[in-house]
This record gives structure tokens, C-alpha cells and sequence, in this order.
């Protein structure tokens, strides 16, 4: 546990459990039992695992926007909103911006929409073979697991310090939350996260708009720009900005690696893809992708603002304490300065958020599993009753994995980066796959394999060396920044070699 939980908990006596705790404990009976009641209506494996392909316009933009604003992403973003000023946004800017474009044109999403696959790897098949897809599909499941992994500490270390819990309640915390919302999603499927991510939309959008309200109170707008100025000069408003003593606080590589990553989530994140393939066309899908695309820039600003307000208003002492774990530094500021009866609010707020990720997440990879690990290896195909017990099987087993890692896997660094690492294990690849496969006739198995194990061997040997005492300052050296670049250029670099080098049949005269 963070030595800041251990050694310097802070009595926030803001949290009232008769007001706040009823609040937090009427919203989560509400979504959970809202939840439930949509189980009666899954009776097929499509039904739960891309609802029908019947969602609208506006439930497809509310569940992507609940969908992609979780507890650690808000952590994650705060974090750069404290470290890197107003250049942490930075993210979020490339984010919306490749979500706009490719929404607008249909690049990639339209021709996966038109397929009928349920998810990236079936779409792969008639391009690349089941091979392929079964090897997709594991690196898949591997990104997204490790990626997903460091969730729910987060949201434990969050509601530990949000709401005074003792430190030692950490785990049970944890616990809690993953049963709540892995039984509605067991049971519901697609239909149980659709519903329950319009619900949490509503009410994460309000929390959201209190928190600021109330951090702009105290501090202002001109409070922050003064903060930001005094801490980090013009490097904390310009990304770009490189003093002559050395580089910049942010910095081109780091930016790069925010533009590879967006576009290829954008491309080939199964959480976000999966409401594209539940929409009732691809003229949908597509617009889902515009009409969210400003709310991906509004949730690394908001949070950034909070992260910006905690370093100007917290104090030395209290940001002593926090170890250098920065990502500590918002839920402490949310508890300091929330009154009352809010502070139930937000934290529900923050809960939503947290099980609409949560729930999406689990049932993205376990569809994937289903569908490209291991039906491909059956003869003969499932029934509906058996393919719907298995995905639920999956989605349990799914929660353990990931109460597991979250346990004891010590995240080290910037919050932000370690999600861009880990979801480059198939980004990388896997978007390759993606344009290649709409767009470049050449490709082929070959190439395709090549990228898969170079897209996934960098990633995870960067996250190995980060955590061997030995290698430590290797990985230090080499960067996370440069190592995510690396791969994307080498696995682009790998399809194309690898596709070239297999020989092409000739066709007879």
C-alpha cells in the first residue's frame, strides 16, 4: 500500500456517513437493481455482447463517454494536470481530435462496421486466416488485462482518502467494488453496461460540474495561471515550449507518443470499437464518434484543472506527505474542500464513473476470449445457453484476475503513461492490422504476425525492466516515451516487411 495510506493519513472530517454514506449506498441499490432488470432481455450471445446491434445515437455517445472516464483515468489525468501544468491536457487534445477525424471520415470504423464482427480480431479472419485472429485476440486480452489492472487500487486509494476510510479497508474497498458491478454484468451483458452507463453519465456529468464549481470558487481562474506560471514557467502553457538549460517539461517525444495512441484507441480499443459494432449502422457508429469527441477533451481538463488547483491550494505539508505520489493529490484536495451532502454526491459521481469503466472493460476482453480465442477451436458451434454461460464464466473469472493484480502490482511512475504502455502492447499491432487490412491489398499473414510479436515484445520488456532492480535504471534511461514510439515505428516497420517477403501466388493464364 502507498506509504502516504500507511504512514500519513489526514482525519477529513468533510465525509459524513449518515448524509454522504446514504447518498453513495441509495445510488449504487439504484444502478445495480437498474442493472439487473434488463437480464430478462438477454437471450442470445449477440444480445450480450453487442446488445442486438440496436443501440441509437445518443445512449451509443452517453456509454462511450461513461465508458472512458474511470476513477484511475480521472486520477491519471489530475496527475497531469499537477505535474505538467496546462500542457496536460495534451493527451486529451489528440484524443478528441482523432476521434473527430475519424468519425467524420469513416476511416477504418466504417469498413469494420460493414464486416459484422463483434469484435477487431473477427474482422481480421478473412484477411489474415483464424490464426491471426486467435493470436490478436491473445494480445488483446493481454494489453487490456494489464491496462485494466491498476483500476481498482485507484479507485480504492481515491475512496480511502475521499471518504476517511482507514487504510487497512483498502482491499475489502477493492473487493466491494469489483462484486457490485461484476454482478450486473455477469447477468446483463451489453444491455446491463448500456443502461447503466446513462444513468452514470447523468450523474458523473453533474459531479463533475459541482467539483469545478467549487474549485473555481477558491481559487479562480487567474489563481490557477498564477500557480502554474510561478511552478513551471512557460513549459506548464506550452507542451512544446524547451528552456535553454534543457528539454522541455513536457516534450516532443512525449506528445508523439500522445498522437500514436490516440488514433490507434480510436482505431482498435474494443471498449471504444464495441459501440461502433452495437450501433444500428455505421452512420451511427460514425457519428458516435463525433458527438463524443469533445467530451474526451472535457475529461482530461476537468481533471487537469483539479490536479492544478490541489498543487496551488494544498499545502507543503499536506503535499509532503503525499511521498511524491502525485496522483494522491486531487481525492486529497475533493476531500478537503467538498462540504457536506456534496461530498456523497461526488463520490457517487466518481462511482458511476468507476463501474461504467469497470463493467465495459470485463466485458470487452471476456468477448474477445469468447470470440477469438476460443470458439475458433470448437467444431461444432455453441448453443445460445452455453456461449451466454461461458461469456458470464469469463467475466468472473475476468474480476479475480484483475482483484488479483490489482493487489500486488506496484505502479511506479506517472499513471498516465503506464496506461499508454500497456494498452501499446496491441495498440500498436493491432491498429496496423486495422489500416492494412481496409486499405493495403499487400498484406498479408505474414507481415500481420510480424507486427503482433513486435507490438507486444517492446512493451511488455520495457514493463519488465521497470520492475527488476537490476534494469531499473535501463528502463530509465531508454524512457517510456521513446520505448512506445519504438513500437508502433516497428511494428508499421514489421507489416510491411513481413507481408513483402511472402512470396505471392501467381494465377494462372
Amino acid at each position: 500500500m502507498n506509504a502516504f495510506l500507511n504512514h500519513h493519513y489526514l482525519p477529513l472530517a468533510a465525509f459524513n456517513w449518515a448524509v454522504d454514506g446514504s447518498i453513495i449506498l441509495l445510488y449504487l441499490a439504484g444502478t445495480v437493481f437498474a442493472g439487473l432488470m434488463v437480464r430478462r432481455y438477454v437471450r442470445k450471445v449477440d444480445d450480450f455482447l453487442v446488445a442486438g446491434r440496436q443501440v441509437n445515437l445518443h445512449l451509443g455517445i452517453a456509454s462511450l463517454a461513461a465508458t472512458e472516464f474511470g476513477i484511475a483515468t480521472c486520477m491519471g489525468n489530475a496527475q497531469l494536470g499537477f505535474n505538467y501544468g496546462f500542457a496536460g491536457i495534451t493527451p486529451g487534445i489528440a484524443l478528441a481530435l482523432a476521434m473527430y477525424i475519424v468519425g467524420a471520415t469513416g476511416f477504418c470504423i466504417g469498413p469494420l462496421r460493414k464486416s459484422g464482427a463483434m469484435t477487431v480480431p473477427e474482422m481480421f479472419e478473412d484477411r489474415y486466416g483464424s490464426r491471426v485472429r486467435q493470436l490478436s485476440g491473445v494480445v488483446i486480452v493481454l494489453g487490456g488485462l494489464l491496462n485494466m489492472g491498476v483500476f481498482l487500487r485507484q479507485a480504492g486509494e481515491f475512496l480511502v482518502l475521499v471518504c476517511g476510510l482507514p487504510p487497512g479497508l483498502l482491499e475489502i474497498t477493492m473487493t466491494v467494488l469489483l462484486v457490485g458491478v461484476a454482478v450486473y454484468t455477469i447477468l446483463g451483458g451489453m444491455l446491463s453496461v448500456l443502461v447503466t452507463d446513462y444513468i452514470q453519465f447523468v450523474v458523473m456529468s453533474i459531479g463533475l460540474l459541482l467539483v469545478t464549481g467549487i474549485v473555481f470558487s477558491l481559487i479562480g481562474w487567474q489563481g490557477m495561471v498564477t500557480s502554474v506560471s510561478e511552478r513551471l514557467g512557460p513549459a506548464g502553457f506550452n507542451p512544446f515550449h524547451a528552456p535553454i538549460e534543457g528539454e522541455a517539461l513536457y516534450g516532443m517525444p512525449r506528445i508523439t507518443l500522445d498522437i500514436l495512441v490516440a488514433f490507434a484507441a480510436v482505431l482498435t480499443w474494443q471498449t471504444m470499437i464495441s459501440r461502433v459494432l452495437s450501433s444500428r449502422s455505421e452512420a451511427v457508429g460514425r457519428k458516435m464518434y463525433t458527438g463524443t469527441s469533445a467530451f474526451f477533451l472535457v475529461r482530461f481538463t476537468i481533471p487537469a484543472l483539479w490536479g492544478i488547483a490541489a498543487a496551488a491550494l494544498l499545502t507543503p505539508e499536506i503535499l509532503g506527505a503525499l511521498d511524491g505520489n502525485s496522483t494522491l493529490a486531487m481525492p486529497t484536495l475533493l476531500a478537503k474542500i467538498v462540504p457536506i451532502g456534496l461530498l456523497g454526491i461526488v463520490v457517487a459521481a466518481m462511482l458511476a464513473a468507476d463501474m461504467s469503466t469497470n463493467s465495459s472493460y470485463m466485458l470487452a476482453w471476456s468477448s474477445v476470449i469468447f470470440n477469438d480465442i476460443l470458439r475458433p477451436f470448437r467444431r461444432k458451434p455453441m448453443s445460445e445457453k452455453q456461449g451466454l454461460l461461458l461469456n458470464r464464466s469469463l467475466v468472473a473469472l475476468i474480476g479475480i484476475f484483475l482483484l488479483l493484480y490489482g493487489l500486488w502490482y506496484p505502479l511506479k511512475g506517472d499513471l498516465w503513461v503506464y496506461l499508454q504502455i500497456t494498452g501499446t502492447i496491441y495498440l500498436s499491432s493491432m491498429s496496423v492490422l486495422m489500416v492494412c487490412a481496409c486499405y493495403w491489398k499487400r498484406a498479408n499473414n505474414w507481415g500481420a504476425i510480424a507486427a503482433i510479436i513486435v507490438g507486444g515484445t517492446i512493451p511488455v520488456s520495457f514493463l519488465v525492466l521497470q520492475q527488476i532492480e537490476s534494469t531499473t535504471a535501463t528502463a530509465e534511461h531508454i524512457g517510456p516515451y521513446y520505448a512506445g514510439i519504438a513500437t508502433y515505428v516497428l511494428a508499421a516497420v514489421a507489416m510491411v516487411a513481413g507481408s513483402l517477403l511472402k512470396p505471392q501466388k501467381i494465377k494462372a493464364q
